[in-house]
């Protein structure tokens, strides 16, 4: 369907999106994708058009003057006028530079100033990349509010400062919350002195147009990513304004294409090219495939949305509805369960300031904060597709929070990273979650995402989260030992310790438990059934007698076995080999040299991968990272390092066999399948008595235990575990499924936190081991 041909009301235009999208995108199925600020969807007309064109023609390197090098100079050409009609840019005023994404445009513009030697502003709404440009200047400034934009253009234009070059940049439109900046602020003033501007338009773009008819008004530099306009290609673009072509004149590199001649014999000397702006900025060979799907890129999206005017009614609609949605959301108790952040010059429903990006936090029934992890990991299991964290806007984002430097510098000392866990630090968050939408998008994909926020994160009741209360009195029911479960391998499976067997307690776990596991041979980071669920049907077995460590397949075709001795033969002496990394933790492992053993794990996963084992002489001591319940008072056990192997957390991990029933008991009743014990990857299971009488079972009692005396071994209890979507991944066929993650999710939230089985160690100051079987009576302590 033609793009004039696609319907003028806003439902039909929505429908017509709906009923397009099951044949063009077909990636999306059951999916919501919310994430178009990081990138947009690819659609199937423009891959096969892209795939016809390649094979329809031959085209060469376009630095040469034969037929196909003519035919590919002559498609950038075509395409490069066809980016400067999309922006409405006069060919005689405007060139295009070709570049990788957006970040190397604005690097590309960054450099050019340094030769000059400039001052730089940048307003608090920039990216990364154009907060990156203050490094390159003699002096910089963020702007953080508009009447500072005003007040340092009018000084700079007012002031002339002959020594150095005055730049400021700013986003067309925030990539955190999605506001709109004014294009009058790249306009040229009537006085003498020039200020240049560069105009991030990447996120505006993507769903919005932008008109450079008016020369006056237009950014002297201009960047863009295609990808999150298109979805493909991964190309970006620099437009320049001609008038401030001049900037690029103190160039010092060169490369092919950017050249008329080169001399190094004798006397060094170069001539540049002195054609067209683009002529002299694009080294080397030009991705001449992708601005070939450039070309495709433009036909299709046209064909298939309309105009980017259009686009831009679509998605303002839609995100005026999910802001919407997500203010009203309240508590059983009146508390808001979005705390939204939106600037106050924005508007949604306004597309000249609001653009369709929505940013928020959400705060429990108590007005807690949830912790943005545990977000991220309910919306992977319903194929939901958001972006949490620091979204690569730092001033924006730290003004949302109201997080100061001191602030933000006392999260990174405590181990904070983007992307980590710990996202909530000294009661706030450390980022915020993005939903952004695209021109794919639809009315029914809003509806499903307030849907999930409703079920999953507002609260019925004032009450605290559905929670048995234990019982306290003297006449506890007795407890034993049901099983001991070692995971010699992280992340495999696990295998169980013969029932009445004495096994050894170390201060770093159960003998032989996460003492190896599979490291990526490109990164050397550990492997997780998080991203490799084959992981799961990986069989570990531990033969004492004849000491070695047996690997088997799932179905027992395909096996390798180690030696449970290190002898050092066995592994890579190349300590740069040798790097891994655990849960962020850098550390020299003792990976395997036997390419045996590298295939026999590679062919298993599915990813080049091979086996390691902790170096009992690294360098780097992990420590356990339990994160403890708000509800009680753990501080003194925090603050005694508990040594881990490949543990992710702690040395030992816990569970109930009667908080484990009411979990399945829950489940079933929404017609779920019983949860097995093997996915929450315990150590020890303990169990009430089987004589004790109906209706004396004490789930959840853990929760209220400060530790549990197993004959003469003492354990610290350090904290409730914090549950991710790895318990989805079934242990005996490495499906992925939602439950229990989802039942825990709703029924066992604490601090934001989605908590089940307690974290473990020996109890403080233990120095020697000890050993422990199944079938051992368990002594709480409370």
């Amino acid at each position: 369907m033609a793009g004039s041909n696609l319907p003028s009301d806003p439902e039909g235009y929505d429908a017509y999106i709906s009923q397009m999208r099951t044949t063009e995108y077909p990636m999306l199925q059951d999916s919501i994708y919310l994430d178009h600020a990081g990138t947009t969807l690819y659609n199937k007309t423009l891959l096969q058009r892209f795939h016809d064109d390649m094979l329809a023609g031959l085209y060469g390197n376009p630095h040469s003057s034969s037929p196909s090098s003519q035919r590919s100079t002559q498609l950038v050409e075509n395409v490069r006028l066809e980016v400067l009609r999309m922006f409405n840019a006069d060919p005689e005023l405007f060139d295009v530079v070709f570049t990788a994404n957006a970040t190397a445009a604005i690097k590309l513009v960054g450099e050019a100033f340094r030769e000059w030697g400039f001052d730089y502003a940048y307003h608090v709404d920039s990216h990364t990349s154009l907060v990156g440009l203050r490094e390159l200047a003699e002096e910089h400034v963020c702007l953080e509010t508009d009447e500072q934009v005003r007040a340092w253009l009018k000084e700079r234009q007012s002031v002339s400062n002959s020594m150095r070059l005055p730049l400021f940049a700013y986003p067309l439109q925030s990539n955190m919350n999605g506001r709109r900046l004014p294009l009058q602020w790249c306009r040229q003033s009537n006085t003498p002195n020039r200020v240049y501007t560069l105009a991030d338009a990447a996120a505006l773009v993507s769903t919005s147009p932008l008109d450079l008819s008016d020369a006056a008004l237009a950014p002297d530099f201009s960047v863009f990513s295609f990808y999150k306009i298109f979805g493909f290609p991964d190309l970006g673009a620099l437009i320049v304004k001609k008038s401030a072509a001049h900037i690029f004149s103190r160039k010092k590199y060169f490369g092919g294409g950017t050249v008329d001649m080169v001399i190094c014999l004798k006397e060094e000397w170069h001539a540049t090219k002195h054609g067209p702006l683009h002529q002299q900025l694009e080294d080397g060979t030009l991705p001449i495939h992708s601005i070939m799907a450039l070309k495709s890129a433009l036909q299709t999206h046209q064909e298939l949305f309309g105009t980017l005017h259009r686009i831009s009614e679509h998605t303002t609609r839609l995100a005026k509805s999910l802001y919407d949605g997500l203010a009203s959301l309240r508590h059983a108790n009146g508390r808001l369960v979005c705390d939204m952040y939106r600037h106050s010059s924005s508007t949604y429903g306004d597309g000249e300031s609001q653009g369709p990006i929505v940013a928020f936090n959400i705060l429990d029934g108590q007005g807690d904060w949830v912790s943005n992890a545990e977000v991220e990991k309910l919306t992977a299991i319903q194929k939901i597709h958001i972006r949490t964290g620091g979204v690569c806007n730092p001033g924006g984002t730290a003004t949302a929070l109201h997080l100061a430097p001191w602030e933000m510098r006392q999260n990174l000392s405590s181990g904070h990273r983007c992307g980590s866990e710990n996202d909530i630090l000294n009661g706030k968050p450390t980022g915020i979650i993005r939903v952004s939408l695209g021109a794919m998008s639809t009315s029914s994909d809003i509806q499903r995402f307030l849907a999930f926020m409703n079920e999953f994160f507002v609260d019925g009741s004032i009450e605290e989260p559905a929670v048995d209360s234990p019982l306290l009195e003297s006449t506890n029911p007795r407890f034993h030992v049901e099983s001991l479960t070692v995971y010699p391998i992280k992340s495999c499976g696990g295998w169980q310790v013969p029932h009445g067997q004495a096994w050894q307690v170390r201060l770093e776990g159960l003998a032989w438990d996460r003492e190896w596991c599979i490291v990526h041979q490109g990164t050397g980071k550990a492997l997780s059934q998080k991203q490799h669920p084959r992981m799961a049907l990986l069989r570990p077995v531990l033969n004492l007698k004849d000491g070695s460590l047996r690997v088997s397949t799932v179905d027992g075709s395909n096996s390798v076995s180690v030696s449970l001795s290190r002898d050092p033969d066995l592994y890579v002496t190349d300590v740069k080999s040798a790097g891994a990394t655990i849960c962020g933790d850098g550390i020299q492992a003792l990976v395997y040299n036997s390419p045996t053993i590298a295939a026999f794990f590679t062919d298993a996963i599915g990813t080049p991968c091979t086996l390691a084992r902790f170096n009992p002489a690294s360098d780097v001591s992990r420590h356990s990272k339990a994160h403890l319940q708000p509800s009680r008072d753990h501080e003194k056990l925090d603050k005694i390092p508990r040594p881990i192997l490949f543990s992710n957390e702690s040395p030992i991990l816990t569970i109930s066999r009667s908080s484990l029933s009411r979990l399945n008991e829950q489940i079933k009743a929404k017609g779920g399948k019983a949860a097995s014990p093997s996915v929450f990857r315990a150590n020890i299971v303990v169990a009430e008595d089987p004589w004790l009488a109906p209706g004396q079972e004490q789930p959840w009692a853990e929760d209220w235990w400060r530790g549990m005396r197993i004959g003469a071994t003492q354990f610290d209890f350090l904290g409730g575990c914090r549950r991710c979507q790895m318990l989805c991944v079934d242990q005996e066929s490495a499906a992925r499924n939602s439950e229990p993650f989802v039942t825990l999710a709703k029924t066992r939230r604490f601090g934001g936190r989605v908590l089940f089985g307690v974290h473990t160690a020996l109890v403080a100051g233990s120095r020697a081991c000890a050993s422990i079987s199944a079938g051992d009576v368990v002594e709480t302590l409370q």
